[in-house]
């Protein structure tokens, strides 16, 4: 029998032809995405079911998907799938990560337009029967500095689109190193500069801790007066309260947001100031975009369904069926590796290299080097994946190689990763056991025996007495709890780290006052998904 699939929401119709066209069965029911009730009475019945923004796949449609193999997200947002319920049930979730590339950037450089030349409100006077040419004064793009927050796929065509436009263009992006930068004929500034120099702004990063209110009130203080300020990336990213006082004092002199805090925006603090432009979340919707992410995520589930072959999955590499019996553990571990070095890691990365010793020298190093590139940028794009991760290194001109020794030690193989950046060399290296678990075996060169956790403290000292008493003294008067304690040195009075393992993520206070004692030399929080 053809695997059926089920598309519920709209989709274009040359994707449902793509389904047929290689032979499986199709049910395009565009409506019932909207009606909870009504999928999860038939999601049973289907093997992949193909989707976009208002199918919602919760931990309760997918429990009741019982033959359901595959989810593909038309686009590159997946908050409307639980991507963990899905891969305890071995569901492959996919998207499309950059069919709508071109079409956001583009976006950005109209509202742009649109915003320094005062468009929306001179189009809506001149219908009314005025003719205020006088009234909309407005500024050229021409020789002005873009300050773009975020220089990757979608802000490095917008960085290519404003240098043709004659523009300046400086980028703040920790992951930009300066070779790339020159590449792209941009200048790599810090935030604090980008904010002082440019004339325009716009975002192009994703929404994490990191960057939430990335233009704060803080940061807005510290704009260029008349600047103006382009967002078609996330709701989020800029304080729209702070945005709109700013924006009345004359300090900032206009906006355009094609994204909001809360969407459907049905209000906002930026709604109905005169120099303000806004459009409901448009960044996608143009006829290309939206055919060139629904013939992709067709291709990709009908190869999958009919040989197997992953494309664009978030929650599985890229290997075969015999591969991933052997090398399943090992992709875990190697995500770990790269998670851990990426967390510890906040300048530009230039070089990855990857160490595959004794068993793992045989493996598909290809989907190895996916895992270690996803967890090391993880930490500063969470929507990246197996098959993105390498994309998006290669855009931000970081260069990866790989070594493959014979067996030099006591364990049958293990994998070390190493990232080198303008200051420094970061290095750790894992095995897995025979239970099937990772562990960190070295980390700074230094021997450790070390099991990954959700939530951990590392932090690096002088072998020296009382560090042991301090971390349980300052945890136990914070209320932290340690599950599990792991150290590690050099030699004797050398160097030495330190890990503890926690059951909640420690609050940033709480290593702050770490900090203070001057015993660490570094004291880091990490995370790590265990699912």
């Amino acid at each position: 029998m053809a695997p059926r699939v089920l598309i519920s929401d709209e989709l274009s119709t040359a994707a449902v032809q793509i389904f047929k066209d290689r032979g499986l069965e199709v049910d395009y029911q565009p409506k019932l995405g909207k009606d909870k009730d009504a999928l999860l009475a038939v999601i049973g019945q289907y093997d992949g079911l193909a989707i976009r923004s208002a199918t919602k796949a919760t931990e309760k449609l997918i429990a009741a998907a019982a033959n359901l193999k595959v989810i593909g997200r038309a686009g590159i947002g997946v908050d409307n799938v639980d991507i963990p319920a899905a891969s305890k049930k071995g569901i492959i979730v996919m998207n499309t990560p950059f069919g709508n590339s071109i079409t956001t950037a583009e976006h950005a450089i109209a509202l742009m337009l649109a915003v320094a030349r005062q468009i929306p409100e001179a189009n809506a006077s001149t219908h009314a029967g005025k003719w205020e040419k006088s009234r909309f004064m407005g500024v050229e793009l021409t020789g002005k500095t873009l300050g773009v927050i975020g220089a990757g796929n979608i802000g490095g065509i917008v960085c290519d689109r404003a240098r043709g436009l004659k523009m300046k263009v400086v980028a703040y992006d920790p992951f930009l190193g300066e070779e790339k930068a020159a590449q792209m004929g941009v200048e790599k500034v810090e935030l604090d500069a980008l904010l002082a120099r440019a004339d325009f702004i716009t975002l192009h990063v994703p929404l994490t801790d990191q960057t939430r209110n990335i233009l704060g009130r803080e940061a807005i203080a510290k704009l260029k007066p008349g600047v103006r300020i382009v967002n078609c990336a996330r709701g989020g990213l800029v304080d729209e309260a702070a945005l709109a006082e700013a924006l009345r004092s004359g300090h900032v002199a206009g906006a355009a947001f094609d994204v909001f805090a809360v969407e459907p925006a049905t209000e906002s603090p930026l709604f109905g100031l005169p120099n303000v432009v806004v459009t409901p979340h448009l960044g996608a919707s143009t006829t290309e975009a939206q055919e060139n992410v629904a013939l992709q995520v067709a291709e990709q589930m009908s190869d999958y369904l009919l040989t197997g072959a992953v494309t664009n999955a978030l929650n599985m590499p890229s290997v075969t069926a015999e591969e991933a019996k052997v090398m399943g553990p090992w992709i875990r571990l190697a995500g770990h590796l790269g998670n851990f070095v990426g967390q510890m890691t906040d300048e530009p990365i230039k070089a990855i290299n990857v160490l595959y010793d004794g068993i793992t020298a045989g493996m598909n190093h290809a989907a190895l080097n996916c895992a270690v590139i996803a967890g090391i940028l993880r930490r500063a794009n969470p929507d990246v994946n197996l098959v993105s991760a390498p994309v998006i290194a290669r855009e931000r001109g970081i260069h990866v190689s790989t070594t493959r020794q014979d067996q030099s030690g006591m364990f049958e193989g293990y994998i070390k990763v190493t990232v080198v950046t303008d200051a420094r060399e970061r290095s750790v290296a894992g095995t897995v056991f025979s239970d099937g678990k990772p562990r960190f075996i070295q980390i700074k060169g230094i021997t450790v025996d070390a099991e990954i956790g959700a939530n951990m403290v590392y932090t690096t000292n002088e072998d020296v007495p009382g560090i042991i008493g301090a971390l349980g003294r300052t945890m136990g008067e914070n209320g932290v709890n340690i599950a599990n304690f792991t150290l590690g040195r050099s030699h004797r009075g050398g160097e030495a780290i330190a890990i503890l393992y926690v059951d909640d993520p420690v609050p940033e206070g709480v290593l702050d006052q770490l900090r203070r004692t001057g015993m660490f030399q570094q004291v880091k929080a990490l995370a790590f998904d265990m699912a």
